[in-house]
């Protein structure tokens, strides 16, 4: 555990407050479309996840309307394990007011247990584990370097919002670990959080690409991302990145980058989730399409509006000027 204690109970003023606390600045809003975009990414790719380019092209034109089916056969607006599995996380670390790696382990199995609508092959081997020897820390393995821990890494962007860098890198790595022991994944993982926190900042894109892709890039090569269209992107966490990166920064706005991501295929629903939560942090909640918004299913929308709202807010409680009054 990172840090400790429940969340803390605030009363309202009595006195007018000269400046407006944390959660109610305008990284809140990004905060909260980040969740939103990373729900719509998840719900419009999974219609066409697992098919090509061309088959998308055949059936679909352009697919950019929120319309359900794919081969899960999902309802219009409804999301999977990529918003489902955050969700979960997100609400572990409310309840023990922290990031901690066995809280995560038990919401996460407690997910699977309700026999979610979809589910990645190394979470679910590596949950099984958990159940079956209670480390909260899966073994280190060079073949779990999916993107299954990429996926869901939002919340922890959001609860360690303002936090030092060393704890939101422990925080970003035991959520991962959970399922994903792997060098490349937490590298993924950690530049999402901190491109997530740069965007609800309002740092320009140029800034946050130069800080944190330049970055990955130099320290892992394989993540290269400005070569060859990435097109069918499987569920390696280099490809995912790779495409999520092309389609955020050669678009100008929240629908054009995830309408470029989703019709790329292969694993669509989580370049969808997390191109959604780059642009959303980025673009803002102006930005996210009405006709998207509406599509939504409105249980999950409400979900992720909240629990944005209560893990920056916990984010507040914690962050160092917090602690010194």
């Amino acid at each position: 555990m990172f840090w400790s204690g429940e969340l803390i109970a605030r009363t309202a003023p009595i006195r007018r407050r000269a400046a407006p606390p944390p959660w109610e600045t305008p990284h809140v809003g990004r905060g909260i479309a980040a969740y939103l975009g990373l729900a719509i990414g998840d719900a419009l790719g999974a219609t066409v996840e697992f098919q090509t380019p061309n088959e998308i092209r055949h059936q679909h034109g352009t697919h950019r309307d929120i319309t359900g089916g794919g081969w899960l056969r999902l309802k219009a607006g409804q999301v999977t394990d990529d918003t489902t599995m955050s969700l979960a996380l997100g609400q572990a670390i409310l309840e023990r007011g922290a990031v901690a790696a066995d809280s995560a382990a038990a919401a996460f199995d407690a997910w699977m247990r309700a026999k979610p609508v979809d589910i990645g092959n190394t979470v679910r081997r590596n949950l099984i584990a958990f159940r079956k020897n209670g480390s909260p820390e899966a073994a280190p393995s060079e073949h779990d370097a999916g993107n299954g821990a990429a996926m869901r890494v939002l919340p922890v962007a959001l609860a360690c919002f303002g936090r030092p860098l060393a704890d939101i890198l422990a925080a970003s790595r035991a959520q991962a670990h959970v399922t994903h022991n792997n060098a490349l994944s937490d590298a993924a993982c950690e530049m999402l959080v901190l491109m997530v926190q740069d965007f609800m900042n309002g740092v320009d894109a140029p800034i946050v690409r130069s800080r944190h892709v330049d970055t990955l890039v130099a320290r892992h090569p394989v993540f290269a991302w400005e070569r060859k269209r990435v097109e069918n992107p499987s569920g390696y966490v280099v490809e995912t990145v790779q495409a999520v990166l092309q389609a955020l920064f050669s678009t100008e706005s929240f629908e054009d980058c995830l309408i470029d991501v989703v019709n790329r295929g292969g694993d669509a629903d989580t370049t969808g989730a997390i191109a959604g939560m780059l642009a959303g942090a980025h673009y803002g909640n102006d930005a996210l399409p009405r006709r998207w918004l509406k599509a939504l299913d409105e249980t999950i929308r409400q979900q992720c509006e909240t629990q944005a709202e209560e893990l920056l807010r916990l984010a507040a409680d914690k962050s160092p000027a917090a602690e010194t009054t």
